[in-house]
């Protein structure tokens, strides 16, 4: 009876749903037939108005002072974090690259980034035949008339597209990167339910304030579908690292490239964190999170663009066992449709926030910090790029002592979501994908067993050298100038050296701390200076 009258209740709320979603989908036509739209939309409009009704009524009756309202608010967000991954799943295509993009921001609840991280390995290919059909819409041929050879079962597939194997002769291997049919037509209707959902959001749940990230996510979007930009992108990151011999980035054959066609050169490798695979090859894991960190440290900082989808999927190594070689490997960047080319002065005031962060100085952090759009809220910046406060006394790459730990977690406690959504609004849009990024980026070399200082002294070198730099995007930018590089080189070193000292003083203090302890534990009456 309880399941038959709950049935009963989601009627009207289904039917509310599709009568919306009809609107929607019709507001958003184009000629393509409409009803695939309105299913997809009816399901998003349904999914959000069963959120909306539990966050409604499961948080009413609680304070938010309390810890038992905190512990209902996190179950009521994985139930809706689970309820949104069934309607990626359903929907698939933008709705699955939407959850990828949220699981990809560390900012919004961790019930929603945990949940919808399982959409990054998780895709459903299409039928050969529709592929052939993208084939014949494109170069008025089959992939059969096209390549020597062509499988026909897809080597992978993602949210967007998938890619087969195939030959152009019968040395030369290719990757073809196919985008799935009716993706331009289905485009319109998510987007516009999208933006439309993120503004019933708004309306219902002041504090949530999300707006902005569709108009993002819809940028993001026509970048990846275009292929030929993707192509474009590859090239200038081929050129861009052409002196560091340690990257390797695929060939781009334009003959059998087109918007919705890529096809590169085959690249064999084991994903990066495939850390069994790299044992095997005497590949030292270590290594290679030095060189993937400096890879995208020189992105971020010197030639100011980024990949923005470095997930594990999209970086292979490779075993390269040539005499002469500083590593006996290669780190292959594939997919590189999502690239942002980040303004310069952003650039400029991340390289000075990342040596005021390692140097600890409050007063250029906060100037850095306001210039990126962080405001008042500048000085959580060190804490989510470092994992540390700014006045932290453990050592570089030690984390937060448990006091530490406490005092930060009491102070966040008392922001809403509404203090997140203005944080991560008045955010910098570069800032946001140098977020995504870096985030991805932590958890592979944390995978690869690399010390978390690693990645701090590897992003302070760079922020150096970039902040001597007066050029942003140059292939081959080390030949600026010996004097340039040297100086950028001497600034370093001199940051080591304080950076030695200071953890000197701190170990010092530390230990000062102890005997203190141990002196007046075993004498009570004694009178310690401290």
């Amino acid at each position: 009876m309880a399941l038959l009258a709950a049935r009963l209740r989601r009627r009207p709320l289904l039917t509310s749903a599709s009568i919306v979603a009809g609107l929607v989908a019709y507001e958003s036509f184009d000629g393509a037939a409409p009803a695939l739209g309105i299913f997809r939309s009816t399901r998003a409009v349904y999914t959000f108005a069963l959120n909306s009704v539990d966050y409604k009524f499961s948080l009413r009756d609680h304070d938010k002072k309390t810890e038992e309202y905190y512990e209902v608010l996190s179950q009521v967000h994985l139930r809706a974090a689970k309820r949104i991954l069934r309607l990626c799943e359903a929907n698939r295509g933008f709705y699955t690259k939407a959850g990828q993009f949220i699981a990809s921001l560390g900012q919004f609840p961790k019930e929603y980034v945990e949940t919808l991280r399982v959409l990054q390995d998780q895709a459903q290919a299409w039928p050969y035949r529709a592929i052939k059909q993208v084939f014949l819409e494109e170069f008025g041929r089959t992939p059969g008339d096209m390549f020597h050879e062509f499988d026909e079962k897809p080597l992978a597939a993602a949210s967007l597209a998938q890619v087969h194997h195939a030959w152009l002769s019968e040395n030369e291997e290719v990757a073809v990167k196919v985008q799935y049919p009716g993706l331009q037509r289905q485009f319109e209707i998510d987007i516009s339910t999208m933006a439309f959902l993120s503004k019933c959001v708004a309306w219902l749940f002041p504090d949530y304030q999300f707006e902005w990230l569709v108009p993002e996510f819809e940028k993001n979007l026509l970048s990846e579908l275009d292929f030929a930009r993707e192509a474009r992108s590859a090239e200038r990151a081929t050129a861009n690292f052409a002196n560091k011999k340690e990257v390797k980035i695929p060939s781009v054959f334009w003959d059998y490239t087109t918007n919705r066609v890529l096809t590169m050169q085959f690249m064999h490798g084991s994903k990066v964190d495939d850390v069994e695979s790299m044992e095997k090859a005497g590949i030292d894991s270590k290594q290679v999170s030095r060189v993937l960190l400096e890879i995208f440290a020189e992105m971020i900082f010197c030639h100011g663009v980024v990949h923005g989808d470095p997930h594990p999927g999209n970086i292979l190594v490779s075993h390269n066992p040539a005499r002469g070689s500083k590593h006996n490997f290669h780190i292959v960047i594939l997919d590189h449709g999502l690239y942002r080319e980040l303004d310069e002065n952003f650039r400029r005031n991340f390289c000075n926030l990342w040596k005021a962060m390692i140097t600890s100085d409050p007063a250029e952090m906060e100037k850095s910090g306001l210039q990126l759009g962080a405001g008042e809220y500048s000085r959580f910046l060190p804490v989510i790029l470092t994992g540390r406060t700014l006045d932290s006394k453990s050592g570089l790459g030690k984390g937060m002592s448990p006091e530490e730990r406490t005092r930060l977690r009491d102070e966040v406690r008392k922001f809403s979501m509404g203090d997140i959504s203005y944080f991560m609004e008045g955010l910098s849009r570069d800032f946001l994908i140098v977020l995504r990024t870096d985030g991805l980026l932590r958890s592979i070399v944390h995978k690869l067993g690399a010390p978390r200082r690693l990645r701090l002294e590897t992003y302070a070198r760079y922020a150096l050298l970039g902040r001597a730099m007066h050029k942003r995007g140059k292939p081959g930018f080390r030949e600026q100038g010996i004097v340039l590089y040297s100086r950028s080189l001497v600034e370093y070193a001199y940051l080591r050296f304080r950076l030695v000292v200071l953890e000197y003083f701190l170990k010092a203090d530390t230990l000062y701390s102890l005997i203190l302890g141990y002196l007046n534990r075993f004498l009570p009456m004694s009178k310690v200076p401290t």
